[in-house]
């Protein structure tokens, strides 16, 4: 796969590290029990990760059928299930990490990774909630960590209205190398989000998300 990405000129260091999650992470009330997290460079020197990924990751490309045709899902996935060897160690780490800072809050662990690579700015994902299990019905946690190039994660009120206490109808969070984004308490079930095509040049990125048994 003829892929490549530049490396970060922001990490300051040459090894692939996982920063601690709690230091400068910021959470944004969405209204309705919904919140999400951002933690800005949480995985330090990601290239060689990516680039693991990117060459080992058996990815697969998937079709849908969508009104009266069959079309190519718009980006390349891979889904590890519970108890299913994860393609690099700090994966199994970064997992881990998460699982122990939120269980308060999520009362178990992240078990699964569900990992998509858009190859470029044509490659997205429409709205949608991660509503197949138990997340219909009941609040839960998704956990993205974003490497590569930048790409913009857009929420928006499940019912169509505009965002509670404003007048636009959509917020739009830049991920960009190494970060981190949680979606938690009802955001599944309350808000959409997508990851937008886009018209400007645009590197490969690979998001891996974080979920609990029985969610997808």
């Amino acid at each position: 796969m003829d892929l490549n990405l530049q490396g970060s000129l922001l990490d300051l260091t040459d090894e692939m590290t996982l920063r601690d999650v709690a230091t400068d992470l910021t959470r944004h009330e969405l209204g309705r029990g919904a919140w999400v997290d951002v933690r800005a460079g949480w995985l330090a020197a990601g290239d060689e990760l990516f680039t693991v990924l990117l060459r080992d990751v058996p990815w697969h490309a998937e079709r849908r059928q969508m009104y009266d045709s069959v079309v190519d899902v718009p980006r390349l996935t891979k889904f590890y299930a519970a108890g299913e060897q994860l393609p690099h160690p700090i994966l199994v780490e970064a997992r881990d990490a998460l699982s122990r800072h939120y269980a308060a809050e999520l009362g178990e662990p992240f078990v699964t990774a569900g990992l998509c690579l858009y190859r470029d700015g044509r490659d997205s994902v429409a709205w949608h909630g991660d509503r197949i299990g138990r997340s219909r019905e009941s609040d839960t946690m998704v956990a993205i960590l974003s490497l590569g190039s930048a790409r913009t994660l857009a929420l928006r009120p499940r019912d169509g209205g505009a965002i509670p206490g404003s007048t636009t109808k959509s917020l739009r969070y830049p991920l960009g190398h190494g970060d981190l984004v949680v979606m938690g308490g009802s955001c599944q079930r309350t808000w959409d989000h997508a990851v937008p095509k886009t018209s400007e040049p645009m590197g490969p990125r690979i998001s891996v998300q974080f979920r609990v048994a029985g969610v997808r």
